[in-house]
C-alpha cells in the first residue's frame, strides 16, 4: 500500500522574521565613519584608501561604494556626522545657530571657546589637520572641504553679525563675511601652524580686537 508522505510546511519569505536592515546599515555607516577618521589621522589623506577603510570598519569594499564614490566623500560625510554628534552632545538641535543673548562680544567669545575645545578634541584634531593639509595641495578636495564643512560654519558667524547690526551693535556698513575673518582666521592659522599656544584668553582677545579695533578710544 502506498504511503502518503506529509510535506513540511514552509513559511513564505514575506512572513519570516528578518533583521532590521535600517539599523544594520546605520551601524555599518558609523563604523565606516569612525574608520575613515581614524585612518586619515594616523596615515594621512594620501595613504587612506577605500580598502583600508573597509577593512578597519569590518565591511566589504562594495558596501562603501554603494553609498559613496570616493574616500573624499566618505571623509567629508564622516566630519559632518561628527559635527552633528557634537551639537547633540551639547544638548542642541540642528540646524545649529550661534546663540543670540543680545551681547555680541559674549556670544562670539563663547562660540570661539567651543571651537577651541573642538579643535583640540582628539576625535577632531588629527583628521582635521590631515584634511586641511591635503586641501592645500589637492584643489578639488580643498574646494569640497570649504563648501561642505567650512563655509556653513562661517555662515553662522555671518548670521550672528548681521543680527548684531540690526541691534545697532555693529556698524551697518560693515561686511560680516570680511569681519568674521578678523577673529576666525587668526585662530585657524595659529592652530594649523603651531605658531603659538591657543587658549580662551587668546580667542577672547581676538574678539575684543575685532570689535573695538586697534586705534585709541
Amino acid at each position: 500500500m502506498a504511503t502518503t508522505r506529509k510535506s513540511a510546511r514552509t513559511t513564505p519569505a514575506a512572513e519570516r522574521p528578518h533583521p532590521d536592515a535600517t539599523r544594520r546599515s546605520q551601524r555599518s555607516r558609523q563604523a565606516i565613519y569612525a574608520a575613515a577618521l581614524a585612518l586619515v589621522g594616523e596615515v594621512g589623506y594620501p595613504k587612506t584608501t577605500i580598502e583600508g577603510i573597509a577593512a578597519r570598519a569590518g565591511v566589504g569594499k562594495q558596501t562603501i561604494y554603494r553609498w559613496w564614490s570616493s574616500k573624499a566623500e566618505v571623509l567629508l560625510e564622516a566630519f559632518l556626522d561628527l559635527g552633528e554628534q557634537a551639537v547633540h552632545a551639547q544638548g542642541q538641535e540642528a540646524p545649529y545657530a550661534i546663540p543670540d543673548t543680545g551681547d555680541i562680544a559674549a556670544d562670539l567669545k563663547a562660540v570661539l571657546r567651543a571651537t577651541v575645545d573642538q579643535l583640540y578634541d582628539p576625535r577632531f584634531e588629527a583628521p582635521s589637520r590631515a584634511l586641511a593639509a591635503e586641501g592645500l595641495v589637492n584643489e578639488q578636495l580643498g574646494r569640497e572641504f570649504v563648501a561642505k564643512l567650512l563655509e556653513p560654519s562661517l555662515q553662522l558667524h555671518v548670521d550672528r553679525l548681521r543680527a548684531a547690526q540690526a541691534a545697532g551693535q555693529v556698524r551697518p556698513e560693515i561686511d560680516p563675511r570680511i569681519a568674521l575673518e578678523l577673529f576666525v582666521s587668526p585662530l585657524a592659522q595659529r592652530w594649523l601652524q603651531h605658531t603659538a599656544p591657543v587658549s580662551y584668553a587668546y580667542t577672547d582677545t581676538l574678539v575684543d580686537y575685532a570689535l573695538h579695533g586697534l586705534a585709541p578710544r
